[in-house]
């Protein structure tokens, strides 16, 4: 199983959105993903149908050791493929709780179930990690079994210049993780004016990230958040569609 970290310390640069999606990309083409939510606002769990507001949840249970089988914590979505891990602000109690404990194994919460549960590791192919826009004790924990982080960035001055700050907490998060790299940057709300396509240039030509795709703005994004469905779903000839399915045709070597 292969385990990808969504990250980016900005918010509104479409993490979840594209953790919903590749996911989905990824179910098309006949893997099977498992989702983790690591987010207290449960976007990723919102988008999949498996949103609970009211009772403690799985991530949660994840960051405090308080479960005993993967089915506990473990949900089908309605996609046959694709299993989830949800969030709600149940994630920010249990985050505060263990940056209280003495306790050395502060950041290996997440390795029982991505590697020492019998069946986990073994079933998904790859399992996909949407991270809130800061570096807390649950997303230091993300990084502790994740493979390959994906940087989604919107061009604009600002994100552009958080890009170094990511990639330090990243070489930093090695000290605990020799697998963990930085694979790349994926330019989310691309929409070819002057500007954006300045600031695509500024960003190949620093030669320190991979371009991983470009996925271009659609309105029928903005639609589609009141429907919760993978974007192709909703509109598969849209902009934002195509983009995604071409940038994980490209990520896997997989067309469908």
């Amino acid at each position: 199983m292969k385990t990808v970290s969504i990250l980016n310390l900005k918010g509104g640069v479409a993490k979840t959105f594209t953790a919903v999606n590749m996911a989905y990309e990824l179910h098309r083409r006949g893997y099977k993903v498992l989702l983790l939510d690591n987010d207290k606002q449960g976007n990723l769990s919102k988008a999949y149908g498996r949103y609970d507001a009211e009772n403690v949840a799985p991530i949660a249970k994840l960051l405090s050791g308080g479960w005993k089988d993967a089915g506990e914590v473990i949900q089908h979505t309605d996609y046959e493929g694709i299993d989830i891990v949800t969030a709600n602000m149940s994630l920010f109690g249990a985050t505060w709780n263990l940056t209280k404990e003495e306790n050395e194994n502060q950041i290996g919460r997440y390795e029982r179930l991505a590697k020492h549960t019998a069946g986990v590791s073994g079933y998904y192919d790859y399992c996909i990690i949407d991270n809130p826009p800061d570096i807390g004790l649950n997303v230091v924990n993300a990084l502790a079994i994740t493979d390959e982080v994906i940087v989604p960035v919107k061009i604009d001055e600002d994100a552009l210049e958080g890009l170094d700050i990511v990639a330090e907490q990243i070489e930093e998060a090695k000290a605990f993780n020799e697998r963990l790299h930085l694979l790349g940057v994926l330019v989310t709300v691309y929409q070819n004016t002057d500007g954006e396509a300045a600031g695509m240039e500024w960003l190949g030509q620093q030669g320190n990230y991979n371009i991983l795709g470009v996925i271009k703005y659609s309105k029928k994004v903005a639609e589609n958040s009141f429907m919760r469905k993978p974007i192709y779903e909703y509109s598969p000839c849209c902009g934002a569609a195509q983009s995604y399915k071409k940038f994980v045709t490209a990520y896997t070597g997989k067309a469908r």
